[in-house]
């Protein structure tokens, strides 16, 4: 989820992955998919960076629990992982 705020200051959550496009004329607004529409105070440019944080904080989080070093949400060498989120190739194949 991505954080964003609505003209009156109220912040809320969006999902990024129901966001269909991002227009700003003059004000932002976000069109999910289902066709509901935000205006955010957010330039189209913030918003577009939240989403790009978002996602690469999941592949970052993929990759760490891959290599057993994710464990509730800290980094932790010694931990045994839980199943892979994505499967990456063996420390052999690589």
């Amino acid at each position: 989820m991505i954080r964003v705020t609505r003209l009156n200051g109220e912040q809320f959550a969006l999902n990024p992955d129901l966001i269909e496009r991002v227009e700003g004329h003059p004000d932002t607004v976000a069109f999910l998919v289902d066709g509901t529409k935000y205006v955010v105070k957010e330039s189209v440019d913030e918003v577009l960076a939240e989403i790009r944080e978002y996602r690469a904080e999941i592949l970052s989080t993929s990759y760490l629990m891959d290599r057993g070093e994710y464990r509730a949400g800290t980094v932790d060498a010694g931990a045994a992982a839980g199943p892979s989120v994505v499967p990456f190739p063996s420390r052999e194949e690589r």
